[in-house]
């Protein structure tokens, strides 16, 4: 086999621990694994331009052409895994050790590294602490003056299978103060983003190995058509299935993902009837925000699965308006967002003039706060839109102009905004624009979202 001696700085990672991790929970810990590598730590090799190796099921081997790079890369994974496990308990943390190291290493035909370089970076790994970074003295003279971080001089190590002692460098305490800061700290600084939920794998009411499938579909459709929603983070179906047929508690699900709510249900089957039962529950207090029954005939399993996850996803939109304006009345500072979503909520209130003004008067002030809101302009036109539908109203003609600039701006910061397209044809109807109308609702039902509001 050919090979090529070259010198290279050698990363090498590895997870704390992991043998505990998956013995406690297997498959958890690897959906978890899989997220951190694709999310995280690939885009960090990406962007520092590094090539992966080898990997194992809990480690690494990454070569970069420079030891800035390496270093750099590994100070961002670093402080990355720190920010998701803040407010995990210890036992559940995914944390890693870091090696790097410059040296001389064989390449052979096949990309695989081999020599002391390699095996020097995998012991300076085995001795870094849990969330630091080790380098060896030739590495640490290359980055010595080129970053920011410190390093602190752990002396001469004797490193395993290595022939002499070698001085160690650890990322200093000074810089590495994310990587060892409380969690506690660090999970009140960070909040779970809005619209954030996981929908938990529905229960299998009775136990049919039959219905199986069909509960499934119900848990993966409903995941999709959420995720739809404008704004929404919607946790992925694989990592949502690892819950599957587990005990959980649904707080420790909200800090381990960092959601700020979590969708169950039950699907449960007698004779030609099938009942779908779902609650949404606050990640953060426990407290049930919302449920409800769907029960109907049995019929066309994919088309009832259909129905069932639009109905619900519909149902759900609202639900979670109101909840996030629950929570932005409680803000001491609401930003743009936060009114939003208050005028969401006191748009979906109903059909009257006082809710019209009142949601009207929260998408202006989200305008105020951030002109380029295109959600908050879409609101505003709506509540326009719905008032000059108002027999109470003196000057219907001057709202729907209002509306219509509204959504014009909206259009041009957001040419495929749905809803926009939708209204906007909505206001052609209304002042008797037919070819306008039908061209804007045949772009709004192109780009048609789950998360469009009830149309006035």
């Amino acid at each position: 086999m050919a090979e090529t001696r070259k010198l290279a700085a050698i990363l090498v990672a590895d997870v704390v621990g992991y043998s505990r991790l998956a013995g406690a929970d297997e498959d958890r810990t690897l959906a978890r694994l899989r997220g951190v590598r694709s999310d995280l730590i690939d885009p960090a090799i990406a962007a520092h331009h590094g090539r992966v190796v080898k990997r194992t099921g809990d480690g690494s081997i990454i070569e970069f052409r420079s030891v800035v790079d390496a270093v750099r890369c590994a100070v961002e994974v670093q402080t990355g895994m720190v920010e998701r496990n803040a407010g995990l308990p210890p036992e559940k943390r995914i944390e890693f050790r870091v090696g790097v190291h410059l040296g001389d290493i064989v390449e052979e035909s096949d990309g695989d590294l081999m020599g002391d370089g390699v095996n020097v970076a995998a012991r300076l790994e085995a001795i870094a602490e849990p969330g630091g970074v080790c380098l060896s003295e030739d590495a640490w003279r290359q980055v010595r003056d080129k970053l920011k971080e410190s390093f602190v001089d752990l002396g001469e190590k004797a490193l395993k299978n290595i022939v002499r002692p070698m001085r160690v460098y650890a990322l200093g305490r000074a810089s590495a103060a994310a990587a060892h800061a409380p969690a506690v700290a660090l999970a009140e600084k960070r909040d779970a983003p809005r619209l954030s939920l996981v929908v938990l794998p529905f229960a299998n009411i009775g136990g049919d190995p039959e219905q199986e499938h069909f509960v499934d579909g119900d848990t993966e459709s409903l995941t999709t058509d959420l995720s739809r929603i404008r704004g929404s983070f919607v946790i992925a179906r694989n990592t949502a299935f690892t819950y599957k047929g587990k005990p959980f508690d649904v707080k420790a699900i909200g800090r381990e993902l960092n959601v700020r709510y979590v969708l169950e249900g039950s699907v449960q089957r007698g004779g030609n009837r099938i009942r779908v039962n779902v609650q949404l529950i606050d990640a953060e207090s426990g407290n049930h925000l919302w449920a409800e029954r769907f029960d109907k005939p049995l019929a066309d399993l994919f088309d009832m699965q259909d129905e069932i996850a639009a109905r619900l996803a519909g149902a759900l939109n609202a639900e979670l308006v109101s909840a996030e304006a629950r929570r932005a009345e409680q803000a001491p500072t609401p930003d743009s967002i936060d009114l939003y979503f208050q005028g969401m909520a006191w748009f979906n209130k109903g059909i009257t003039l006082d809710a019209s003004a009142q949601a009207r008067g929260f998408f202006d002030r989200a305008l105020a706060a951030d002109p380029g809101n295109v959600d908050a302009l879409v609101g505003s036109a709506l509540a326009d839109v719905r008032a000059a539908g108002l027999l109470s109203v003196v000057n219907p003609t001057a709202l729907f102009a209002s509306a219509e600039a509204k959504l014009t701006k909206a259009l041009s910061l957001f040419p495929d905004h749905a809803r926009a397209h939708l209204v906007l044809g909505h206001v052609d109807i209304s002042t008797r624009r037919a070819v306008q109308a039908s061209r804007n609702a045949n772009m709004g039902w192109r780009w048609i979202e789950i998360s469009r509001p009830p149309m006035p």
